[in-house]
């Protein structure tokens, strides 16, 4: 923390860093960091020291209004100024979600040293920068989080941003609306907005990116190197940002870290048509009303608790069709891309329910593949129980990764710098605990280079047995710096990394293998696995929307 002293001269006096009309910078080096006040077209802002030296911190940034009382599911507004200078040290607070002991296990950003609160007034990023002045142009990286699109903070402390910005880079971690408050369709919303309603998360998403084009390069970074990052449903946003019309031109490069437009599958996108008619239903069984009025006037935590949030959707503004559309007629946005999964990630499935036999296997056989039982028994034999067990998760993780290669085949089709990962390093697990492999999650703690923060839920990996083990630390700083490389220049690649091959230079069943033994290219899915997969994707997405097969 910074002494009382400066704070005290620093509020005190804010006449001598009076504000411009254009984002610039009175900071100043002191030691190492960059602790003199920065000026944001909105006002003044005080960081303070971070956990590594040379790297400052400023939290709690508004980056638009506060979506409460008529601006409730509005798209996110422009942010208001203030006086004076803020204290930026502190999180702001976490959007209305669930904690412990409702949910559990604990919530990453509720249950946590790092919350200070939860209320609709939620829509602050954070900085973590080792510039010491403006104008050093460092690229800037934006870290979506996971939740299932219903929870999540950029305060979790596994995304706190010290280690990366040690790296080089500007780390923005921040808030958007989950639940039925960021993902909501409504009629009377539909035409308040101009015909469009439902993806209020995407619109603070891209209202935190355009704040950033305009007010970065005050903290030393380079408004035209913005990068996403995001897990799960983070990366599903990221996917779908790379196809927004809406979000064009708002960053320039993205990491999808196991999840993509379709979601975690292959299957259609919902339509704003059809939620709108779910929410006037469930508003009208839950409150005895569905009118916006009367559902504004409502405590936020009713509605998180009564109404389902729909997820990203076909909205009708900021995404205008099916995106599997979009993507099969390259008329995404042009933005550099890396997209890959964890070999294991249904294991956190393992647990549900009872075993699955070898008759249950089969008798599920055409619920799960529909019209290619044949193919899925192809891609997935099994004759015993023990067989059965072994594949049963399986499903679920490599739909997701055929999801995730297509993502990166379409970007690098339309000429853009695109990448493809298979992670396969299994972290280690306390004695006690499920091993999960190379779960969900799992490649979140590398990615940050923070092997000594808490996990999030499912692949709780062991932070005793990761945190100064050379192994799992020498991985880290290799996935990180692939991150960091690309953010930099749109390619992983730099000394000292193993070569990560291009997507022309991939076979159809081969991928970049991240695992801390030795990465490189690889076997992925097999090609009896790529021709379920491809065709599920031609008979669920490609025939309904008149889209060619990739």
């Amino acid at each position: 923390m910074i002494a009382k002293g400066w704070r005290a001269a620093l509020i005190a006096a804010p006449q001598a860093l009076a504000l411009g009309g254009c984002a610039t910078t009175d900071a100043a080096p002191i030691g190492n960091a960059m602790l003199m006040p920065v000026r944001t077209q909105q006002g003044l802002l005080q960081g303070a020291p971070g956990k590594i030296a040379g790297v400052t911190a400023f939290k709690g940034i508004p980056f638009a209004a506060a979506p409460v009382g008529d601006l409730r599911w509005k798209p996110a507004q422009a942010p208001v100024a203030w006086d004076g200078v803020r204290d930026g040290t502190q999180y702001g607070d976490v959007c209305v979600q669930t904690p412990a002991p409702t949910r559990f296990p604990p919530n990453a950003a509720t249950d946590t040293a790092n919350f200070t609160g939860m209320s609709e007034d939620c829509l602050t990023l954070n900085i973590w920068t080792p510039a010491k002045a403006a104008g050093e142009n460092l690229p800037v990286m934006v870290w979506l989080y996971g939740g299932a699109y219903n929870e999540g903070g950029g305060n979790a402390p596994f995304s706190e941003g010290d280690n990366l910005a040690a790296k080089g880079v500007i780390l923005v971690t921040l808030n958007y609306r989950v639940g039925a408050l960021g993902f909501m369709s409504h009629p009377e919303l539909t035409a308040e907005n101009g015909g469009a309603s439902g993806n209020q998360a995407l619109s603070d998403a891209i209202q935190a990116f355009r704040w950033l084009k305009a007010n970065v390069a005050s903290f030393g970074g380079d408004p035209s190197r913005i990068t996403l990052f995001g897990e799960s449903a983070g990366a599903a946003m990221n996917a779908g940002l790379v196809g927004a019309a809406g979000a064009r031109g708002t960053f320039e490069r993205a990491i999808a870290q196991s999840g993509a437009w379709m979601g975690l599958g292959i299957g259609l996108m919902p339509t704003r048509e059809a939620m709108e008619q779910r929410t006037l239903d469930a508003a009208q069984k839950e409150f005895g009303t569905a009118s916006i009025a009367a559902l504004r006037a409502l405590p936020a935590s009713d509605i998180h608790a009564k109404l389902r949030g729909q997820g990203m959707i076909v909205d009708g503004k900021i995404i205008t069709e099916d995106l599997s559309k979009t993507f099969a007629e390259g008329r995404q946005n042009k933005v550099d891309v890396i997209s890959g999964s964890n070999s294991d990630e249904g294991s956190f499935t393992r647990g549900f329910g009872p075993p699955t036999t070898l008759e249950s296997w089969n008798g599920g056989a055409a619920q799960r593949w529909g019209d290619h039982v044949a193919l899925g028994q192809a891609a997935y034999p099994a004759t015993t129980d023990a067989e059965t067990a072994a594949v049963a998760s399986k499903p679920f993780s490599d739909a997701l990764a055929w999801h995730m290669r297509l993502f990166a085949d379409k970007q690098a089709w339309i000429g853009e710098n695109s990448w493809h990962y298979f992670f396969t390093h299994e972290p280690p697990y306390d004695e006690g605990r499920a091993d999960l492999g190379a779960g969900h999650t799992a490649e979140i703690p590398y990615a940050f280079d923070n092997l000594a923060a808490p996990r999030t839920y499912p692949a709780g990996s062991s932070v005793t047995l990761m945190a100064g083990n050379p192994r799992e630390e020498a991985f880290a700083d290799q996935v990180s710096q692939y991150w960091v490389n690309f953010a930099r220049t749109g390619n992983p690649n730099g000394p000292g990394l193993p070569y990560w091959p291009t997507m022309a230079e991939l076979a159809a069943n081969e991928s970049m293998l991240l695992d801390a033994d030795g990465s490189g290219k690889g076997s992925w899915l097999t090609p009896a696995q790529i021709a379920l997969y491809r065709a599920i994707y031609a008979s669920r997405v490609a025939a309904p929307l008149g889209i060619a097969q990739p």
